[in-house]
């Protein structure tokens, strides 16, 4: 037994030292996230090497046939009751162990969750098993968000009466750009259950917990690609909860914002193609627009977190070539895919099984006019006819007077054009800018709608 602790120890030591398992290359601040850990490796490894030989020891020099020091050999275990020295000094080794194991974290955790006002704002909301992003536009301002203005066309739940928002550069998809050397207050939420932003080079990581918003901060400091995962378990799905950051130089960073869409476009386009189109090609105006509908609600419901367009295998059938095929199922059954085929799965996923796949896949509340809208969606990147993942933009001059629409020319051109984030910082809950201030996603009830 004392040679087999022994042994242990080596084989641990050296596993430790020789391991090709290593931390992935700093891309971050957080060089402090780091020190902790090697100093929580030491710690314990003096702890686990000194214990371990130290049991070693007394096994080996007490055991019954050691030479007796009176003479002859056997031995008896002798009962103490109390040993005041030897608690005192176990006490006191203990307290001190978990002193410096939780100190070195304590002080890095309050600079984790406390951003410098420099820092530019990103909300990120995961949902099962996908992730969206948000930037603050022009007036430097997140608008306010409820779960109930979730639908196909806003997915993030933003409400369409806060002007705040209109102008708010809406992400939805597993890409995400920042700028190099800039620090970035990361807002989170999530719409279902409990997720975890997580960019292992970042050294940096939060819970996303439904009901709350919980942030951090970083500034990346080296340029490149980064996956984003999610570190809580989610779901079947959460293997395939993956997302890119992309770091670049400040210029490039910019050039891609000022691409993506504001919720004010989004809006619009939810609105705008079939009477846009209609002109031009009346025949076409409704597909497009049933299409589009039907991308929006394969973001918004999570599909795209299960089912890729590209062929490639995920925790669903591809939908990549999937409409006109025939599809054996578990029960050894076989069907063509077409519409009638999809509304009965996306209806009701249990009824039958895709052979090769589990029944992971949720029964969600939809309507008709949902489920021909994700059909049409799906028979066209089936047929390779539709690019789901970038999305023309809409002029923001066409969005249509109503309730959720800009209500003035001044809002709707205010709301119309991408640009850089605000910087923002921290102070009293709310996140403060050069000229506004941005209230988290679900500080404040959202108004009323009428």
């Amino acid at each position: 037994m004392a040679i087999a602790l022994v042994v242990m120890v080596a084989a641990s030591v050296l596993f430790h030292f020789l391991s090709p398992w290593w931390a992935t290359p700093l891309a971050s601040n957080w060089k402090q996230m780091d020190d902790t850990l090697t100093i929580t490796l030491v710690i314990t490894g003096i702890f686990f090497i000194g214990i371990n030989l130290f049991v070693g020891y007394i096994v080996w020099r007490f055991r019954h046939d050691a030479p007796h020091p009176n003479g002859g050999s056997g031995h008896r275990a002798s009962y103490h009751p109390e040993n005041s020295r030897l608690e005192l000094w176990l006490i006191g080794g203990t307290t001190l162990g978990v002193i410096l194991l939780l100190a070195p974290g304590l002080f890095v955790y309050a600079d984790y969750v406390r951003p410098p006002r420099e820092a530019m704002v990103m909300e990120v909301v995961g949902q099962q098993w996908s992730w969206a992003f948000r930037f603050p536009g022009k007036s430097g301002q997140l608008g306010a968000s409820d779960a109930r203005f979730v639908t196909g066309a806003n997915p993030l739940g933003l409400d369409p009466d806060d002007p705040r928002g209109l102008d708010n550069i809406v992400i939805v998809g597993p890409e995400v750009h920042l700028p190099l050397n800039q620090p970035v207050k990361v807002l989170l939420r999530s719409k279902d259950v409990l997720h975890d932003f997580y960019v292992p080079p970042f050294r940096a990581r939060m819970n996303m917990v439904p009901g709350m918003v919980t942030s951090f901060w970083f500034t990346p400091t080296q340029t490149g690609r980064f996956d984003i995962l999610c570190a809580q378990l989610c779901g079947v799905g959460h293997y395939n909860m993956r997302g890119t950051v992309v770091v670049e130089e400040p210029a490039a960073f910019e050039a891609w914002l000022a691409k993506q869409q504001t919720f004010a476009m989004t809006l619009a386009k939810a609105a705008a193609p079939p009477a846009a189109m209609a002109a031009a090609a009346p025949g076409a105006a409704g597909a497009a627009g049933t299409i589009e509908k039907g991308r929006a609600l394969a973001q918004s419901k999570g599909c795209v977190g299960c089912h890729s367009i590209d062929g490639n295998p995920g925790v669903g059938p591809t939908w990549k070539g999937l409409y006109g095929k025939t599809e054996s199922f578990a029960d050894g059954s076989s069907a063509r895919v077409d519409d009638a085929f999809l509304h009965k799965e996306i209806a009701d996923p249990h009824a039958r099984l895709v052979k090769g796949y589990g029944p992971v896949m949720p029964k969600v509340p939809i309507s008709d006019d949902e489920v021909a809208a994700l059909t049409a969606y799906i028979k066209s990147v089936s047929s390779g006819a539709a690019d789901a993942g970038t999305v023309a933009p809409v002029a923001p001059a066409d969005v249509p007077p109503g309730p959720a629409a800009a209500t003035s020319a001044a809002t709707t051109a205010a709301a119309g054009s991408a640009a850089p984030a605000a910087t923002a910082g921290a102070a009293s809950g709310t996140y403060t800018t050069s000229t506004a201030v941005a209230v988290p996603p679900t500080a404040a009830p959202a108004p009323p709608r009428q």
